[in-house]
């Protein structure tokens, strides 16, 4: 079975303000501006700021350097900023271990990251089923030179669980090197292959082989990384440099594959099947289907059983059958199933129907049948199974409510299924489901810890109406004893973009919030996939304006409510996130006190001449395209930035690692704000040299930028506690 999931899924100066604190250092100065001017389809476009770009430009860098220092410095003497960050470490000190990103093999093996109040990242462990000897394999710690923080972002154990791949990158680059080790010796084969990024291999049937996905340049500003990327075969022991490319634009002209594309191939051993999928961030998937005795052959005859047109967005197979996931005149998801012998889907049968008050979100086989679960709004979440050569699903009764259900199976051979259970204020409870017991035991990995900080926090799931009349999701969480007087501080956290869902997540240091005061608010916003397809499809490309449109809602009802006043409201995004952020402030500088957007996507209309910018047309669009230009222009937060204007204290943030999120964008942002603002409000940009898009931070990382983040807001948001002497 193999269950595919594609989310690829994301400087400033101040002018006239000493940021009411005594710092020593001189406001930097703005950036000189150097005028390019640009016409789009008979609208003329000027980007005074374009040679930002440059990132091999001293002077670009120095200027990143001084604003990125001083922020620093600012950041640093906020009042009770450091308590934030001391209680995180406080938390953290709770638990003797944390254990993620699990890999259990149908032979009981498991691999796993465990990470100890004593590490900055986790660390690569095995052992021989749930009770086994804890056995070490790798600490990304004393990998290479101690100077660069190394993670790991991938493991894949071999069918045989003799060896296992697992890729290691440094600083927040994603840049990643792929490693192999034997496993009961625990040695390192001699090669390492680099440029690997979103590759976790795929093993082939003799144990000694396994496909990859290799990008063309480690560097992650080469505008060409990303561009006709190649899956290779690998033979454990040999060189890189022997590798046989397998499925490629290149190998494989006659599949028209796009050079933006992503060539994800990866082998079924249950069926011995080869699949094969060109991917972008389009849910949409292409699917390639072939005989895995053809792997060998010079000419492999790839058969196309899913085109774009399908609308099929996930699927696993299990013995002679694949299912499918698609939202086609389904926008609530159903599962369709087929056999593979036939597996086109005019030959397919509605397996699960679409609910039309519940979105299916999540599904897994195992030898007893298929199990899913059935979200409402993105924030409740039901489990339910289908038993082999049954008609009729069986609602599974829950241990506790769910806001959110992690479904984890080792196969189709076995019943095995794990299910995790969490919300907003829950801690993550990991069960082993018991079906013919209709019984779940608790079988936790982690350590539990408990948070009596907790105890009293409310949760309230409420509909907000928006500009147009929908009605919006918004979860807000906040202590109980709160006065509803309109001086209540609000942090309102968004995304909105590929269909992505911000479902219930529990996380003691987000809520620290609540500790202060402060009114947690999740937005369910359009551009995300809490309400199905259709609700992403109502906040992408020309219709994204929804997406800011829902936040400025959501503030407005909390004002009109009398949760919090425009002086109270922070606002906080990263990554896509960064459309919603920064155009909602553009559009209602008057609406909130703080604004931060943490690497985020700004400047939308050059998105596409980044390195990863490519592969992400199909969400925001194409200047190419007359339609596309003009959304791509309406979601551009940096060419709405208006020339005197009081906008909100901002925290704008880049990684100079970030392959994700070029730096320039939230420089280029940062550099016109700071330049049209004209309220007193700070307007802080930095730039962190040594880290990226937040993926593969260390520990301390995370913690110092969170107590940013939420110092900056409870500073701006004027709480005593966080107010300069």
């Amino acid at each position: 079975m193999k269950n595919i999931l594609f989310a690829f899924v994301v400087s400033l100066s101040l002018i006239g303000c000493q940021l009411k604190t005594e710092s020593a250092n001189e406001t930097p100065p703005i950036a000189p501006t150097k005028p390019v001017t640009e016409n789009y389809f008979g609208k003329e476009v000027t980007d005074p700021y374009r040679y930002m770009e440059n990132l091999d430009d001293s002077s670009v860098i120095n200027w990143f350097k001084t604003h990125s220092e001083y922020s620093r410095n600012i950041l640093d003497q906020i009042p009770g900023r450091q308590g934030l960050i001391d209680k995180m470490k406080e938390f953290d000190q709770r638990k003797s271990s944390r254990i993620y990103n699990v890999n259990i093999t149908e032979a009981n093996k498991y691999f796993y990251l465990k990470q100890t109040p004593d590490d900055e990242t986790g660390k690569l462990f095995y052992r021989d089923g749930l009770k086994g000897d804890e056995v070490l394999l790798f600490d990304p710690a004393t990998y290479k030179d101690d100077t660069l923080h190394y993670s790991i972002s991938s493991i894949s154990p071999s069918i045989k669980s003799d060896k296992v791949c697992f890729e290691v990158a440094p600083n927040g680059s994603e840049s990643s090197e792929l490693m192999i080790m034997n496993v009961e010796t625990r040695e390192l084969y001699p090669e390492v292959i680099d440029r690997c990024w979103f590759s976790a291999a795929s093993w082939l049937p003799d144990g000694e082989r396994f496909i990859y996905i290799r990008l063309n340049s480690s560097d992650i500003h080469h505008m060409e990384r990303e561009l006709n990327s190649k899956s290779f075969i690998h033979t454990v022991g040999q060189s890189p440099e022997n590798d046989i490319e397998f499925f490629s634009r290149s190998k494989n002209p006659e599949l028209d594959i796009k050079p933006e594309e992503f060539p994800i191939v990866f082998y079924d051993r249950h069926n011995h099947l080869l699949f094969a999928l060109p991917v972008t961030v389009d849910k949409k998937l292409k699917i390639y289907m072939v005989s895995a005795d053809e792997m060998d052959n010079d000419t492999v005859n790839w058969k196309q059983i899913v085109t774009l047109d399908d609308q099929v967005y996930n699927f696993e197979t299990i013995k002679g059958q694949i299912h499918y996931y698609t939202p086609k005149n389904a926008p609530n998801f159903k599962l369709l199933k087929a056999p593979l012998d036939n597996p086109l889907l005019s030959n397919a049968k509605v397996f699960i129907p679409e609910d039309q008050d519940a979105k299916l979100a999540n599904f897994t086989s195992t030898s007893d049948g298929l199990y899913y679960t059935l979200t409402s709004y993105g924030v409740q979440e039901e489990l339910y199974f289908l038993a082999n050569h049954s008609q009729k699903p069986v609602k599974i009764e829950l241990p506790t409510l769910a806001g959110r259900i992690g479904l984890q199976t080792v196969g189709i051979n076995t019943p095995d299924v794990w299910v995790t259970l969490n919300g907003w204020t829950t801690d993550y409870q990991r069960y082993r489901y018991l079906p013919k017991k209709n019984k779940f035991e608790i079988e936790n990995l982690s350590d539990q810890a408990s948070y009596p900080e907790y105890t009293d926090l409310i949760i309230e799931e409420l509909m907000v109406r928006s500009h147009d009349g929908v009605t919006v999701p918004l979860s807000v969480i906040y202590n109980k004893n709160i006065t509803k007087d309109g001086n209540n501080p609000v942090f309102l956290f968004g995304y909105g973009a590929y269909g992505y869902s911000i479902n219930p997540f529990f996380s003691p240091n987000f809520l620290l919030y609540t500790t202060k005061g402060g009114i947690l608010g999740i937005p369910h916003v359009r551009g995300g996939g809490e309400l199905g397809d259709n609700w992403h499809k109502a906040g992408h490309k020309t219709t994204k304006p929804n997406t800011w449109k829902d936040l400025i809602a959501c503030a407005e009802y909390l004002i009109d409510q009398q949760f919090t006043s425009h002086k109270k409201i922070s606002i906080y995004g990263g990554s896509a996130g960064g459309i919603l952020i920064g155009r909602a402030m553009t559009e209602r500088p008057d609406l909130f006190a703080t604004a931060i957007a943490e690497v985020g996507c700004m400047n939308t209309m050059r998105g596409e001449f980044s390195p990863n910018g490519p592969v992400n047309i199909p969400e925001f669009g194409t200047v190419q395209d007359s339609v596309e230009c003009m959304a791509l222009y309406e979601m551009d937060s940096y060419h709405h930035i208006v020339e005197n204007t009081k906008y909100p204290a901002t925290l704008i943030t880049a990684g100079m690692n970030d392959p994700r999120v070029i730096a320039w964008q939230p420089a280029k942002f940062a550099a016109r704000l700071q330049a049209a603002n004209s309220s007193d409000k700070p307007i802080l940009f930095l730039v962190d040299f040594e880290a990226g898009h937040g993926i593969g931070d260390s520990k301390s990382k995370y913690f110092n930028s969170l107590g940013d983040v939420l110092g900056f807001a409870l500073w701006q948001s004027d709480h005593p506690d966080f107010q300069p002497n």
